[in-house]
């Protein structure tokens, strides 16, 4: 069965979540999700968890656990009611 893969302008899409990684599926989606960032793919408003779960093959609570902990790393702000969004660079630090 394909899943299908948002597909943001001219990048590529989203890497597979492998359940038989050594790294935790919530693990594999921050970090991607960061290489995303830092590639400067997601610069502004992040899509939502529950895209991000279609996206990744993955459950939403699995992109709810790698939002915070991206959120740990500083490289995202959520605002409820408003989204989540990508720290700009200046003010990106993880918090204690």
């Amino acid at each position: 069965m394909a899943t299908q893969r948002a597909f943001y302008g001219s990048y590529v899409t989203a890497r597979p979540v492998d359940p038989f990684g050594a790294e935790y599926a919530y693990v594999q989606v921050a970090d991607d999700v960061q290489r995303r960032i830092e590639e400067g793919e997601i610069s502004a408003r992040l899509p939502s968890e529950r895209s991000f779960a279609e996206e990744y093959g993955a459950a939403y609570t699995t992109v709810r656990h790698a939002m915070a902990i991206l959120r740990e790393r500083g490289l995202i702000v959520t605002v409820h009611g408003r989204g989540t969004f990508v720290k700009p660079p200046a003010s990106r630090s993880p918090q204690p």
